[in-house]
């Protein structure tokens, strides 16, 4: 995992719709840059589900989202369409953003090792660091365990 206060890596990604996001788009605000093993499988989609239900709250927090796996662009789109994902879920094919998140490897399931993604998240502040770090994440109360780390917004005025 990168530490609290490393500078979170650059990338350059396509999301479902294909078109190219950057992490430095988000510069200026805080980013959830959150990694899941797979498109449609159970835990993925209740972690996606999660944040999307969540978007209002995020934003009003003046924070982005952005969800990284290793499936390509296709399954993705087909994925945020089904789900009606309404933030960017991001294509990294090749692990290699993954990799430079520390949250892609060797994994083992059903007795078989193979690569792929590990479901950890970064909280990157506005200044592009790392300020929290989540490894292993339970994705169904993920979300909430995000927003109780953030400050409180003040509603009232």
């Amino acid at each position: 995992m990168l530490d609290v206060g490393d500078e979170a890596p650059e990338f350059e990604l396509p999301n479902q719709h294909g078109e190219t996001v950057r992490r430095s788009d988000f510069d200026g605000q805080r980013l959830v840059v959150y990694f899941y093993p797979r498109a449609n499988t159970d835990g993925c989609t209740a972690e996606a589900r999660g944040f999307n239900d969540s978007l209002s709250e995020f934003a009003d927090r003046d924070v982005g989202i952005v969800g990284i796996s290793d499936d390509p662009v296709d399954d993705i789109a087909d994925f945020a369409v089904d789900y009606d994902i309404q933030f960017d879920l991001l294509s990294d094919e090749f692990g290699e953003v993954a990799t430079l998140y520390e949250s892609y490897g060797e994994k083992q399931m059903f007795g078989k090792t193979f690569d792929g993604v590990f479901r950890n998240t970064y909280l990157v502040g506005p200044e592009g660091r790392v300020e929290a770090a989540y490894e292993n994440v339970s994705p169904d109360d993920h979300p909430e365990e995000i927003l109780a780390d953030l400050e409180p917004v003040d509603i009232s005025h």
